[in-house]
């Protein structure tokens, strides 16, 4: 993260807090940074490709959406057909995240998706609907339900 230029690091402590809720936010942080909109949009796209940067996407806040019932739905696959259920799995409209992860000796699970709903009977239907989905090749699954609301940031610089 050292090697970033000046004009990068400037870029980052902009768009650390999210970008502004605005028509045009790519112009806006330009025209703070005395940049062009395509400046902007070159830089991030390279810090993308680099891998300085994950992603941009946008956090809601599900609960202020009125869908208070959010539940990480765990999956036990087959490896073999992992990858495919899990592109599938994630083109889901009502699935906002959906991860492969590696097993771990004391989890068998290896396809995260969350679920979000009204209530936790229309994620339970949601979660019938993968389950379905995912037929023979799931061999177990459970859910998580939040409690609460965690705090969402975004990549942060230190000073020095």
């Amino acid at each position: 993260m050292n090697d970033l230029d000046p004009i990068d690091r400037r870029l980052i402590a902009a768009t650390q807090a999210g970008l502004p809720l605005v028509e045009a936010p790519y112009a806006q942080i330009a025209g703070q940074l005395g940049l062009t909109e395509a400046e902007v949009i070159y830089r991030l796209t390279a810090l993308l490709d680099l891998g300085i940067i994950r992603r941009i996407a946008v956090a809601p806040n599900h609960y202020a959406l009125g869908m208070t019932a959010n539940g990480m739905s765990v999956w036990d696959v087959e490896d073999a057909e992992a990858e495919t259920l899990g592109a599938q799995v994630g083109a889901l409209d009502f699935v906002s995240h959906c991860y492969l992860r590696p097993r771990a000796p004391v989890w068998r699970y290896n396809l995260f998706a969350m679920l979000h709903g009204s209530s936790r009977g229309e994620v339970e239907e949601k979660r019938a609907i993968l389950r379905d989905l995912l037929g023979p090749a799931c061999r177990a699954d459970d859910i998580l339900y939040s409690t609460r609301i965690l705090k969402k940031t975004g990549l942060r610089l230190r000073d020095g």
